[in-house]
This record gives C-alpha cells, structure tokens and sequence, in this order.
C-alpha cells in the first residue's frame, strides 16, 4: 500500500482547500485565452473543449461544470514559431509541468527532442503545439499578452 509522507499530503491538503476559489478563475482564464486566439491569423488551431466548435464539446458540456484552463495553440509554422511565441509571453512561465496558480505554458517538442519530428507527429506531438495552462492572474492580463505575443509574431512576418 504506498502512501503520502507528511510533507505531500499537506501540500494536497491545502490545495484540495483552495481548489473550489481558484477553478472558477482556471476556468474563466482558459475559455477567454480559447476564445481570443481562435481564428488569430497567427494560430493554425485552437484546441479547447469550451470552445462550440470543439468536436468534442456537446460531450464536454455535459459532463464538466467549466472547461478548465489548459488548452492546445497550434502554430502552422512549427517548432520555431511555437517557440517564439513561449518567448514573448510575459504570464506564463516555461514549464514541464502544468498545474500551477500561475499561468504556465509547455512546448511539448522541445520536451521529446529525443525524437525525430515525424515520430513526435505520429505519437500527436506537432512542432508547432504550446499548451498553456492559464493560471488565476486577472483575465484581460492574460488575453492581451497572449495577444501581444501573437501579434508580434505576424509584425515579424511580415518583416521578414
């Protein structure tokens, strides 16, 4: 039977006492993250089952109370743009993990360098993915510097 040491389970004590402040936040940030950067020149697609034209999203209404903050960005571009984008933002922070009261963000191509791009691919790694988590800063903060990042990535564009 394995179990907690004293240290984790006060850590998972006191975040399962929050969880029901911070959610409606996690919520409400990643829907507003979803709902800026879907059909943003910059972004491909937009991965997020809050989303009505997320193919799983009837399901996902059914079943959930809020859609959760962490969603998939898509950039058509690859590995360099998804990249890039990570570099301009100021909320959330790189991270390999998600789960944070901040806003955290994961290029998972950076994290499976060990492999080849076309096996990232067939294992549902493209380049050009970035999944943030939007942690529980204020809600227009972090849609307008997911914006400015975005659109630094179109003036770069068009410079180049």
């Amino acid at each position: 039977m394995a179990t907690l040491g004293p240290v984790d389970a006060w850590l998972l004590l006191r975040g399962m006492r929050t969880l029901p402040l911070r959610m409606p936040r996690h919520n409400a940030n990643g829907l507003a993250l979803a709902e800026a950067l879907n059909g943003h020149p910059a972004v491909a697609t937009v991965h997020y089952p809050g989303l009505a034209a997320h193919p799983q999203h009837t399901l996902a209404a059914d079943q959930m109370s809020g859609f959760g903050g962490v969603l998939g960005i898509e950039f058509a571009d690859g590995f360099e743009r998804a990249d890039a984008f990570l570099g301009r933002l100021r909320y959330p922070r790189r991270s390999a993990g998600l789960g944070g009261v901040e806003s955290l963000a994961v290029h998972p191509a950076s994290m499976w360098r060990g492999m080849h791009s076309e096996e990232q691919i067939a294992v549902s790694v493209p380049p050009g993915l970035v999944r943030p988590a939007a942690g529980t800063e204020d809600t227009a903060d972090v849609v307008a510097d997911a914006l400015a990042a975005a659109d630094a990535l179109l003036d770069e564009a068009a410079t180049t």
